[in-house]
């Protein structure tokens, strides 16, 4: 019996002491002192924060560079082995430089006579040159730095030129159509043509454009709320503008 007294004012003891201790705490909690402390230690947080985002970010941008150095070397390798397999192996019909007869030729020659020059054929006129279609720039790391954290949500840098990589894609693919004369284009692609250019109006004129459909048509992107949030965030570094009408919108490469 007495054991168990002794037990149970032990344990009202401790939780006595744990209330003492809490009540400290909250008093402590209430000095102005430990409230300046405990907001600048927020703070603090807050910054270590947003310098872990901006390390991940310029972490990724590294990554996909060193990724496309890779492939880079990758080819200048592959290239180096088909010029050195060509030195090696150079077809046997192809005509022969014979430099040991131009030289004795020209050794003799009077040097009072006149040489004559014999006269080139005429060049060929280059072929014509192929049109330049615009393509968007890539954004920067400062611009997307600049770009509003409440427009990027969780968007990366990556993941936004991935998205600018796929639209010229599209501008490509579909001016390619728009440049091709017609009388050469199939039936898929003069149908592509009649829609491209009913699409155009008077603001859209010299400017390339692209709409929902040409998204869809050349690229794997989805039109969904990520994909408009990117959008957003293009027309904030002004990378491309938008025309309505006709119950259409138009993405005007900028």
């Amino acid at each position: 019996m007495a054991s168990d007294l002794e037990q149970l004012c032990f344990h009202v003891n401790e939780k006595i002491s744990n209330i003492k201790r809490t009540l400290s705490l909250r008093n402590l909690g209430q000095e102005p002192a430990s409230n300046t402390l405990l907001s600048k230690i927020g703070d603090e947080i807050v910054v270590v924060n947003e310098l872990l985002n901006k390390f991940e970010l310029e972490i990724q941008y590294l990554e996909q560079t060193n990724t496309s150095l890779k492939e880079l070397c990758d080819s200048l390798e592959e290239d180096y082995k088909d010029v050195e397999h060509l030195q090696e192996n150079i077809p046997a019909h192809l005509p022969q430089v014979k430099v040991t007869q131009s030289l004795a030729s020209e050794s003799n020659l009077d040097p009072a006579e006149p040489i004559k020059v014999e006269e080139s054929a005429p060049t060929k006129k280059p072929p014509k040159e192929q049109r330049s279609i615009k393509e968007m720039l890539f954004i920067t790391m400062d611009e997307f730095n600049g770009v509003p954290a409440y427009m990027k949500s969780r968007l990366t840098y990556c993941q936004i030129n991935d998205v600018i990589k796929e639209i010229n894609k599209a501008v490509v693919s579909k001016y390619k159509i728009v440049h091709q004369p017609k009388a050469s284009l199939n039936s898929v692609n003069r149908n592509l043509y009649h829609r491209f250019i009913n699409e155009e109006t008077k603001d859209t004129k010299g400017h390339y454009f692209i709409v929902e459909a040409d998204i869809k048509e050349f690229t794997t992107l989805k039109a969904d709320k990520r994909f408009f949030m990117i959008l957003n965030i293009l027309r904030h570094c002004r990378r491309l503008s938008e025309v309505r009408g006709g119950g259409l919108t138009r993405y005007v490469i900028a």
